[in-house]
């Protein structure tokens, strides 16, 4: 019996999860039309840079995407990338045009059904792009190692509303770090609860595919990511999920779910915003952020304005890709304390926020 999550007694068999998700998902589901909420669905915009790779993505693709929102960040050029749970491959294409040819994307999925339709647009794809840089897999994002994922080989980890659907989320999340070189990124979208829910939701098909019975409890995250080495992750947008379905809304309206974008980094960093005097300077190098660059919802780096940051954020952008689009003054050679910030937790948002604001 697999731990679902770090609650005690939410456990099921995962094969039982598993199968449940790959039937719902090859065989039940035939477009996003079929979805009965909006937890695998986003009505937010695209920005545009995402917007234009989407629009040279292969119609069948685009039609059988359930994803919760747009996990793709910025500064990918040449960047090894690996998208789990990558259904029909619709983000490994639009992360093939951002990448580039000198990039490289790795897609992983249970579904063979989900797979075939990625796998038969390939050549298609590489065509129209003018670089073959695709790549797709079958396997468990329980185990990476299985899939022909190495040691610290990957430079980002993107997933869409793909860590909820599994049974085991804190061997993902472990898998996760292992395969994320030093200073690599973990930016994903998924459903997050307000509470723990109750093991026996696991057992219905509809809720586990719609996203819902295996949402995460935004403070169990926060401690499974903790013991997967990360003692620090930033929420960078989040929205409501609307549960339209009466029959679903009698089965699990009592919780009240999210759809959130987070980002977490490979890195040393403390558990606190510790105060070293340090600060930061956006260079506004990043093409398609030339004015600020979010680093979550709560760090807006202007260009060319100074800003002060704790220890853990002048890390996140000094010792990852983002180091040449920033100027750092300062170093970890002197202490003052905590940063002078309100107490605002890193997954929720919720808390007091000081105006020079680190998290």
């Amino acid at each position: 019996m697999a731990t679902i999550d770090v609650s005690p007694g939410r456990q099921t068999p995962p094969s039982s999860v598993a199968e449940s998700v790959k039937d719902y998902y090859g065989k039940v589901l035939a477009s996003s039309a079929d979805l009965k909420t909006s937890a695998c669905c986003t009505d937010v915009a695209p920005p545009p840079h995402i917007a234009a790779a989407l629009a040279e993505v292969h119609d069948e693709v685009m039609e059988r995407f359930y994803g919760c929102g747009s996990p793709i960040p910025p500064a990918l050029e040449g960047a090894t990338v690996l998208d789990l749970g990558c259904g029909t491959g619709r983000d490994v294409y639009v992360l093939s045009q951002l990448v580039g040819p000198t990039g490289r994307v790795i897609g992983v999925d249970m579904t063979e059904e989900q797979l075939a339709v990625a796998r038969r647009h390939q050549d298609w794809h590489a065509a129209k792009f003018g670089h073959a840089n695709t790549d797709f897999r079958h396997g468990y994002i329980e185990d990476l190692a299985a899939a022909g994922i190495p040691d610290a080989s990957v430079d980002v980890v993107i997933s869409n509303c793909v860590v909820n659907l599994s049974p085991d989320k804190s061997r993902v999340l472990s898998e996760i770090f292992r395969v994320l070189a030093p200073g690599g990124e973990l930016y994903f979208s998924d459903i997050f609860a307000d509470r723990r829910l109750p093991a026996v939701l696991l057992d219905d098909p509809v809720l586990v595919g719609e996203c819902l019975a295996g949402a995460l409890y935004t403070e169990d995250f926060r401690r499974v990511l903790e013991r997967a080495g990360c003692p620090d992750a930033r929420t960078v947008a989040a929205s409501p999920v609307t549960i339209s379905d009466p029959d679903i809304e009698r089965k699990i309206g009592f919780a009240t779910f999210t759809s959130r974008t987070v980002r977490a980094f490979k890195l040393p960093l403390e558990d606190r915003c510790e105060d070293y005097g340090q600060v930061a300077v956006y260079r506004g190098t990043i093409a398609e952020h030339p004015h600020a660059f979010d680093l979550d919802d709560h760090h807006r780096f202007h260009t060319g304005k100074p800003m002060l940051v704790c220890g853990n954020t002048a890390d996140m952008l000094d010792a990852t890709r983002y180091a040449s689009h920033f100027s750092l003054t300062g170093d970890k050679g002197r202490h003052f304390g905590l940063f002078a910030c309100g107490p605002v937790d890193s997954v929720s948002g919720s808390g007091a926020q000081a105006p020079t604001g680190c998290c």
